[in-house]
């Protein structure tokens, strides 16, 4: 049985590992119906680690129950302390890995970012690459920190632009009003800009 979608629109959600703000609201778009997957832009998965100078690193593609299980073989208590299980158990339900934007070839209406840096990262990509189809794709940002509250809020943020996106029956017109509106209502700011593929 196919998923029945609420919109024809195909959304991106791109952060730095994969790992919390990407995934968070990767679930709760999907829950709301729309077609949705969701990325990296690092060198790496980085995780925080026992001390603020020794981070975990994965690479893109490690499965996160395998991120799960290292985690929780060095040191239990404090991983599940700090929600990380609890993170990489709730990822593990929505897909296998954590996925790099650069190596996808899919193609997308929207690229949501969590934060300018990877706005930034994700513009490069788009632009180093020779456009063959000249379809648009819009590009926003929506800064969000790095913490589970905050990507919890981020979510929803996301879910409200998207829903409000996907009502319109002329995108590429409405969107300047859209991102204005939405700006209005979450008091929060977004960078826009149009590539294509």
């Amino acid at each position: 049985m196919s998923q029945q979608f609420v919109s024809p629109l195909s959304i991106a959600v791109i952060c730095s590992s994969n790992m919390n703000r990407s995934m968070e609201a990767h679930a709760y778009l999907a829950k709301n119906r729309f077609k949705v997957r969701s990325f990296g832009t690092g060198d790496k998965v980085k995780l925080p680690g026992t001390a603020a100078d020794r981070p975990n690193v994965y690479e893109f593609g490690t499965p996160y129950e395998d991120i799960f299980n290292d985690l929780a073989n060095k040191d239990k208590h404090y991983y599940n302390q700090n929600g990380l299980l609890h993170l990489l158990e709730r990822n593990r339900l929505i897909k296998p890995c954590p996925e790099k934007f650069q190596h996808c070839t899919e193609r997308f209406d929207v690229l949501v970012t969590c934060e300018e840096r990877v706005y930034d990262q994700v513009i490069e990509y788009m632009e180093s690459k020779t456009p063959t189809y000249n379809l648009p794709v819009h590009v926003i940002n929506i800064d969000i920190q790095d913490n589970q509250e905050e990507a919890t809020f981020g979510a929803f943020h996301i879910c409200d632009l998207i829903t409000m996106m996907a009502q319109s029956s002329d995108l590429d017109n409405d969107i300047d009003e859209l991102l204005h509106r939405f700006e209005d209502k979450c008091q929060r700011s977004v960078l826009h800009c149009v590539l294509f593929y």
